[in-house]
């Protein structure tokens, strides 16, 4: 099942021309992987974003550890080679662990242990996998006597060569190494003179004779290093126990290992080539910005917005429509599995699909006796098994009657469509893209020509059915201009003037459509209003009624008191009641006139409980005030005219004061302690200056600076807010900060 799902991806990368950029990407994988990282994406996505803030060195490369987990398991017994690929990736992870970096990076670093058992082995390895002899007497021993037989071998042959007897029939003064066997190149007869074993022939006609001289010599190394074997048996099969014992560590180790390496290939691979790494957001809106397709070399950035179900591309042949198409489903497919590609990520958004599927190739065979249409309505029945896809159909009346294929295709696209998928489709039909037009949930885009220069322009236009240029690209491409004029006669007036009202008519017609959505969302909306005023005069009537109904029980209930009084001649309790009415009464609210006031530079204010002065003021009815000796900006409004009391004459010095705070603050190669004085410093200086928002450069690092400033940031209370600068101001290296 694996096999068959690779399979069907590498036939997609094949289709949408991404070959030479995958092939590129697996260049940096430390090990044979799939382009698709099991588990949470967004996970996933957040530790790539993360390393990819930190500076390091890729790892090595490693094999698999399919079968060295294997033999461990089965308590086989390991040869070096294997048990350095472990040594490999636990150096790599003890060097990542001993960064000590902050973040989800140095979290996960944590939870490497390495056992003491594991130490014991790694000792014996040089770092390029050499066993080290030196830490056993025996081998070392042994190791000294080789090299003692090899230079009195060298002693003999060198000799050798030097004789007088033998130099008539040497060919060369060179010792020469064949099947690992020492020789010197000598012509025939030298049997007279030499005794040895001849190796093999040159193509001169000369033989490669191994001398008897060093037979003595080679016998002892060859004794010596079964010796050497026997004690490296020794220790692969004591290696391999203790690493028996280690098997759910080593499992961890594979496993996170290859989690890692699908990380760092992509950090490694979008800085080599300066890339984005973007991924699917989750839904099925498709927004490319400066997209660039890595097959096509000086290209121009497309710009889409593939909002809606369904995208139509019509217009000039070899105008680049297909290229588009594939540029939309490769930028899905990438995003599908994280893969760096060139866009602006910052304005560009690419949804999620369950399966990305191509319909571009001709699929006639005559070996398979299949015509192209026969062949496209298969490929068009397998795609109705797919749910919330996205199709790309290239040259959808490929094969067949065009007005045939226009209903036929009409209907299929509108099934597609009931089944949740996105489809792409680039066509000649004007019928077609008419009948389409209609649809709300359709977009028009054409390939634009250039008529002055005679020349397709590579770029395209929102909302309209473009035109083939059939004739002008046949004269490109080489067709006589006799031959093309001819055409145009037979292809007659009345058929271009058709072909235009086509265009013009379904172009109207999404005009109209569009207007008559907007009068309606208006219509909808002075509805919705009027109701809500309705709701609120009824509100305020209820209200008003209830305080009506309460005012007149009180004035009753005064009315009956007073009389009351009255019937008893009490003056004073007549009194009494009265001020009792009076206090029942809803006191009366004394609107303040609000004064337009006006100011002007120079004047003294008051701004709540402080005084200051008026330093300027802006267009927008904003002022900028000096207020113990600090700049703020206010609007003119929350302002009040005061006035300052003259102090008394004073003795004045002037001390010029250097303008210390700039736009920018760099910080890089200081410690985050000497790095946070600087730069609450710089943030100080920059408040009376009166800057509205500064640039803060910390560099990547180890992302212990970058971290300590990010701290620092949120808990200054003249921060409003801050952000990662753009790619070319810094990127993950500067901070915007907005004051």
């Amino acid at each position: 099942m694996r096999v068959e799902k690779t399979s069907k991806i590498d036939h997609l990368i094949n289709q949408l021309d991404l070959n030479e950029h995958i092939n590129s990407f697996k260049q940096f994988f430390s090990r044979e992987s799939s382009l698709y990282i099991e588990g949470d994406q967004e996970l996933h996505y957040k530790y790539i974003k993360s390393l990819d803030t930190i500076e390091f060195k890729a790892p090595p490369k490693v094999a698999d550890f399919f079968t060295i987990k294997g033999h461990l398991k089965k308590h086989g017994v390991l040869n070096f080679e294997q048990i350095f690929e472990i040594v490999k990736v636990v150096r790599y992870f003890r060097y990542f662990k001993s960064r000590e970096l902050d973040g989800i990076i140095g979290e996960w670093m944590s939870k490497f242990i390495i056992d003491e058992k594991f130490n014991e082995v790694e000792k014996y390895f040089t770092h390029d996998g050499k066993f080290e002899e030196n830490l056993d007497e025996v081998l070392f021993g042994l190791g000294a006597r080789i090299r003692e037989h090899k230079a009195n071998m060298s002693g003999s042959l060198k000799r050798l060569l030097l004789s007088s007897k033998l130099s008539s029939y040497l060919i060369d003064s060179q010792v020469h190494l064949i099947n690992d066997e020492e020789c010197v190149l000598v012509r025939g007869g030298f049997n007279h003179v030499l005794k040895g074993a001849v190796i093999s022939r040159s193509s001169s006609g000369g033989f490669f004779v191994s001398p008897d001289s060093i037979l003595k010599s080679k016998e002892q190394i060859r004794y010596i290093n079964q010796e050497r074997e026997a004690i490296f048996y020794r220790y692969a099969k004591e290696f391999s126990g203790k690493l028996s014992e280690l098997q759910l560590f080593i499992a961890f180790i594979d496993k996170e290992f290859t989690k890692f390496d699908n990380y760092q290939a992509r950090v490694l691979f979008a800085r080599s080539s300066n890339l984005q790494i973007i991924k699917s957001k989750k839904d099925s809106k498709i927004i490319l910005d400066a997209f660039y397709h890595p097959a096509i070399h000086n290209a121009k950035p497309i710009h889409v917005d593939f909002s809606k179900n369904i995208l139509m591309i019509t217009g000039v042949n070899a105008g680049g429509k297909t290229m588009l198409l594939k540029s939309i489903l490769a930028a899905a497919f990438m995003a599908k599995y994280i893969i760096p590609m060139r866009l602006n990520e910052n304005r560009s958004h690419v949804g999620s699909f369950k399966s990305i599927l191509a319909i571009i190739d001709d699929p006639q065979n005559v070996k398979n006796d299949i015509s192209t249409f026969a062949g496209r309505m298969q490929e068009f029945s397998k795609i109705f098994e797919h749910k919330e896809a996205l199709v790309g159909v290239d040259e959808i009346e490929l094969g067949t009657d065009s007005d045939e294929a226009a209903a036929l295709f009409k209907v299929i696209l509108d099934d597609l469509i009931k089944r949740g998928q996105k489809v792409v489709v680039t066509t000649h039909h004007k019928r077609l893209a008419a009948l389409m037009a209609d649809r709300d949930d359709v977009e028009l885009m054409a390939a634009i020509y250039d008529e002055a220069n005679r020349v397709p322009t590579y770029e395209f236009m929102h909302g309209i059915i473009g035109k083939s240029y059939a004739f002008e690209t046949a004269s490109r491409y080489g067709i006589s201009n006799n031959i093309v004029n001819e055409a145009k006669i037979v292809y007659g007036d009345n058929s271009e003037k058709l072909s235009l009202l086509i265009e013009r008519g379904s172009q109207l017609e999404r005009e109209l459509k569009q207007k008559h959505k907007k009068v309606d969302e208006k219509l909808e909306e002075l509805k919705a209003k009027e109701l809500d005023i309705k709701a609120q005069r009824e509100k305020l009537f209820s209200e008003l009624q209830e305080q009506r109904d309460a005012l007149k029980k009180s004035y009753d209930v005064a009315i009956n008191e007073a009389k009351t009084a009255a019937r008893a001649g009490d003056t004073k309790a007549i009194h009494r009641a009265m001020d009792k009415a009076n206090k029942k009464l809803p006191k009366e609210k004394k609107e303040q006139d609000i004064i337009q006031q006006e100011f002007k530079v120079g004047e003294s204010v008051k701004y709540h409980s402080k005084k200051g002065v008026i330093v300027s003021i802006s267009s927008n009815k904003d002022a900028i005030l000096e207020i113990e000796g600090m700049r703020v900006r206010v609007k003119t409004s929350q302002l009040r005219h005061t006035q300052i009391v003259k102090q008394k004459p004073r003795t004045d010095v002037n001390v010029n004061v250097e303008k210390r705070a700039g736009l920018k603050c760099d910080l890089h190669g200081m410690r985050a302690d000497e790095a946070i004085e600087v730069l609450d410093k710089f943030i100080s200086d920059a408040l009376i200056n009166g800057w509205d928002e500064v640039i803060i450069y910390h560099g990547i690092g180890t992302g212990k600076l970058s971290y300590a400033v990010k701290n620092f940031l949120k808990a200054h209370p003249k921060v409003k807010k801050f952000e990662d600068a753009p790619q070319y101001a810094g990127g993950f290296g500067a901070k915007i900060v907005t004051l």
